[in-house]
């Protein structure tokens, strides 16, 4: 029967990172020999002892989260007992109900990753879409402008006299800005001012 384990081990401060990849290495190597599974490899890296061990003020830590056979267990514990740049470790048995929570975390956290890259990879695809979408050429979009009629032209073209420049005026508000010649201005009714801005 497999369970939840967590192996604790205080590695030398003079060990090297390639003696510590190895040791890792070896510890998975028993776990999947033995039909166990490696969750999680926690290194804390170097921290100071509460006490002295072999005269030495600093210790590596490193947590391994795995599921075990307890044949497992007792193989693990013989081999870093004869370790020497294994300083002291413990193998504990975790609580199966707080496991159990953080499966669950992680598999909702996976599934939120997972829906978070699916809508990113479908927002791209569609950014392709509209890049990939026909440029049309500057006549084609001539073609298909609304076509005005004759006096909406002629409003809009700005009346030019040959004796005297006329004012012209936009008015903003409508689809298209509309240009008044000074003989259509005589035609707009004055702007209605409110009180309160005329006793300001």
């Amino acid at each position: 029967m497999r369970r939840d384990y967590e192996l604790g081990f205080i590695l030398n401060p003079e060990v090297s990172e390639e003696q510590t990849g190895a040791i890792l290495e070896r510890i998975e190597k028993i776990v999947k020999n033995y039909d166990g599974q490696v969750v999680k490899v926690n290194q804390w890296g170097r921290r100071r002892l509460a006490y002295p061990i072999e005269h030495h003020r600093d210790g590596y830590y490193v947590f391994i989260d795995m599921i075990l056979t307890p044949e497992t267990v007792l193989e693990l514990d013989r081999n870093l007992k004869v370790s020497e740049e294994v300083m002291r470790h413990i193998v504990k048995r975790r609580d199966p109900k707080a496991v159990q929570k953080e499966r669950e975390e992680r598999e909702a956290r996976a599934a939120a990753a997972a829906t978070q890259a699916q809508a990113s990879a479908a927002s791209k695809s569609e950014a392709e879409v509209e890049v990939q979408a026909p440029v049309e050429s500057a006549a084609e979009v001539e073609v298909q402008a609304p076509v005005e009629s004759a006096a909406e032209v002629e409003v809009q073209a700005p009346v030019e006299s040959a004796t005297e420049p006329e004012e012209e005026i936009l008015v903003v508000g409508e689809e298209e800005p509309v240009v008044l010649s000074s003989e259509e201005l005589e035609y707009v009714p004055p702007a209605i001012e409110d009180e309160e801005t005329i006793e300001a």
